[in-house]
């Protein structure tokens, strides 16, 4: 079963895609509101087939492309999607565009692009 680690800041967001991916066949969410919390979280984290990093996780804090590099530094090996809810100038999604291996969606996430994800994460497609 697909595990997927969600790294958002928005505790009512990081609820609604972790019920959103149990029902959708997700075998387990692991869900994370800081880079933290989401090392507290390591060896479930590090499982994870697929992991939804929000860029942006706040002012004076680490951000989602911190967490990326924690989490490929620490062995991470599944498919990883930047979140955002800021434009493509903004500096940290235009360095999370230049990453190779990765995909940057928009917020909202529209449900059937989330559904596509996991669809392609429980038949061991896309690039990681």
């Amino acid at each position: 079963m697909l595990r997927v680690l969600v790294l958002e800041d928005d505790e009512d967001l990081r609820t609604i895609l972790c019920e959103l991916l149990s029902l959708s066949g997700v075998g387990e969410c692991v869900s994370a509101g800081s880079l933290e919390e989401l090392r507290h979280k390591q060896a479930e984290a590090l499982g994870c087939g697929l992991a939804l990093l929000d860029i942006n996780l706040g002012a004076e804090v680490p951000s989602g492309l911190d967490a990326y590099r924690w989490l490929k530094d620490n062995g991470f090996s599944g498919r990883t999607v930047f979140l955002t809810g800021h434009a493509r100038s903004h500096p940290l999604v235009r360095e999370a565009l230049e990453l190779t291996h990765v995909q940057v969606l928009s917020k909202p996430i529209e449900s059937k692009i989330l559904l596509a994800l996991v669809e392609s994460g429980l038949h061991g497609t896309g690039t990681g």
